[in-house]
């Protein structure tokens, strides 16, 4: 797929980059390299390989769901700046 200079002006312009007008041109050829590249990845095959996750099997540890560390909301308040009822008192910031 081949990229053009306008349609390099067009991608600046929808992402809200200034686009110096000498990078156009070297741009334009970037992306068409990049775009030849995915085309050329659509050629592999991949009959019978499974998607993959990653790229070594990992299996999670599994744990008892339980409360372990609680009834220490006196200790995580004293980090707060201001704690007010039970909770940190943070400003106004609607009207």
């Amino acid at each position: 797929m081949s990229v053009d200079a306008d349609t390099v002006r067009k991608i600046a312009h929808l992402a809200r980059i200034k686009m110096p007008e000498e990078r156009v041109e070297p741009m334009a050829s970037e992306l068409s390299n990049i775009l030849d590249w995915v085309e050329q990845l659509g050629e592999v095959d991949t009959d019978g390989v499974e998607p993959l996750s990653t790229v070594i099997a990992n299996q999670l540890r599994w744990r008892e769901d339980k409360v372990t560390d609680g009834d220490v909301q006196d200790k995580v308040l004293a980090n707060a700046p201001k704690a007010m009822h039970g909770f940190f008192a943070v400003p106004k910031v609607i009207e």
